[in-house]
């Protein structure tokens, strides 16, 4: 059945579970996944289509159904499969993804690799997904790309079906020219991002520094310039842009390029937070503490997050400041998602080399400066942490958007709390109101946390409410509104399907 609307996305929308030998598929346990607010589109048309990828021995019979029908709270919709190989798999994604665009992504020229990649095997995967993507789609359908391991899909899907409408998200930050274009592949990149109708960014600075780059590329024509909203602009960040492009036009086509931001459900965790059970948790982990003050850092292990230097401003701080011996407590969780990448392993072994330096600096028989945390916190048992701690200590190096910082926000249903986050990561822009750190500079690094932790109860408050108002604005309802509207303006948005008689 062919569908009005397919979502192109490297994860199925469901986790697989195998209960008496037969396959079921449940809604993914992550609360603030964007997969439930994709799969909300659905409910706005007759039928809709989502492909991902899952692995197979052999491709050509991969033990598997390659499309099934779903039916849920969601709609109707197909899922169709791409059967990988482990090999592919491992080129497309974890070589030429995580080895070749995600330093170059996050501005770390120094740990681009090219040498591994295998460019033809990353053409192939694409030409795959724009393939079954084309097979889904119905006669002036929508198709929603997201995220830059398919940049070339787009590009594809235009040679096959020039009539359907093509849309595209980015959920990582997007550099400027003198970074991006250490790629080899650069023009066919961006001239496939080119052949959408519409191109999405988190914030301003990454649909800036987009057109920046297609400029330097192509013959790009910029249409259509408007100020960012005041919402958007935050004094002291690096991140703030004033005016965004918002239309270009090449090779006789006009293509929107848009901003919106992901949010979380600020409701679901309101909810969580004010829980007899969260209460509790909560109790127990401020009689563990004692007087001291917890500091929280929550993130996945990776170069961009700064573990290592978040934890060497630590040091300082605990070096200059003796008063604080005992007094405070840094857990530090740090969850790698690659432990078969050896750069992965290099950050997490040093993680664990300085947090264990600090310990055994500083540490007495009654006392840790820090609990390092490498397993994944179930949310429910996270949130408690967000209400017990002090302070949230959010310092990525580079992070497209960051949700943390907001889910800690939404946690903190009492008014209190201190966030305490760099400057570099894109919800900076909308979180003014926090203590905001250059994790580049000592100085700015140590000065923040120190406020931090001063910090009285009256500012907090204060600033907790800005913070609320912001994280409230662009939760992740918000931004399927904004997604929905962009759609509407190429004229491939949903439209709500009719009452019946």
């Amino acid at each position: 059945m062919s569908s009005d609307l397919v979502i192109v996305y490297h994860r199925q929308p469901y986790e697989e579970v195998e209960l008496d030998g037969k396959i079921e598929f449940r809604e993914n346990k992550s609360p603030n996944g964007i997969v439930p607010t994709l799969k909300s589109f659905f409910g706005k048309v007759d039928h809709g289509a989502w492909v991902a990828w899952k692995q197979a021995e052999d491709t050509a019979n991969p033990g598997f159904d390659r499309v099934v029908e779903i039916e849920d709270d969601y709609g109707k919709y197909s899922v169709s499969r791409l059967p990988l190989t482990e090999n592919q798999v491992k080129q497309f994604y974890h070589v030429t993804s995580k080895e070749a665009f995600w330093p170059i992504l996050h501005g770390f020229k120094e740990r681009y690799n090219y040498d591994p990649v295998d460019w033809p095997n990353f053409r192939q995967v694409n030409w795959s997904f724009a393939e079954a993507a084309a097979s889904e789609a119905a006669e002036g359908a929508l198709v929603w790309v997201h995220d830059y391991n398919l940049w070339l899909v787009p590009g594809y899907l235009r040679q096959m079906r020039p009539d359907v409408k093509i849309a595209f998200f980015h959920h990582t930050p997007f550099p400027p020219p003198d970074i991006f274009n250490v790629l080899p592949w650069r023009k066919e990149i961006t001239e496939s991002l080119l052949a959408c109708d519409a191109v999405g960014f988190h914030i301003p600075r990454y649909a800036a520094n987009f057109v920046q780059v297609a400029r330097s590329l192509t013959d790009v024509d910029v249409t259509e310039r408007v100020r960012v909203s005041e919402d958007l602009i935050s004094e002291g960040t690096a991140l703030t842009e004033r005016t965004v492009p918002t239309r270009l036009s090449w090779k006789g086509r006009d293509v929107i390029v848009n901003t919106a931001s992901v949010g979380v459900d600020t409701a679901y965790i309101a909810e969580r937070a004010a829980t007899d059970e969260t209460a509790n948790q909560v109790a127990r982990i401020r009689k563990e503490m004692g007087d001291a003050q917890l500091i929280l850092s929550v993130g996945r292990t990776d170069y961009t997050k700064g573990g290592v230097e978040q934890m060497q401003s630590f040091e300082r701080v605990l070096e200059a400041n003796p008063e604080l011996h005992g007094k405070v407590r840094l857990m530090h969780v740090s969850v790698s998602a690659n432990r078969n990448m050896t750069v992965y392993a290099e950050v997490q072994a040093a993680i664990e080399e300085t947090a264990g330096r600090i310990n055994g600096r500083f540490g007495r028989l009654d006392w840790q400066p820090i609990s390092l945390i490498s397993r994944p916190i179930p949310f429910a048992e996270l949130v408690a942490y967000y209400r017990a701690a002090d302070v949230a200590w959010i310092t990525p190096l580079a992070d497209g958007m960051n949700l943390v910082c907001k889910e800690y926000v939404s946690a903190r249903t009492d008014g209190a709390g201190v966030l305490v986050l760099s400057e570099f990561a894109g919800a900076a822009v909308e979180l003014g109101s926090a203590v905001i750190a250059n994790p580049f500079s000592n100085r700015s690094m140590d000065e923040a946390i120190l406020r931090g932790l001063r910090m009285g109860e009256d500012e907090q408050r204060a600033r907790m409410a800005e913070l609320k108002k912001a994280v409230e604005k662009y939760d992740v309802g918000a931004w399927g509104r904004s997604i929905d509207e962009v759609l509407g303006k190429v004229g491939g948005s949903p439209s709500p399907k009719p009452e019946a008689a």
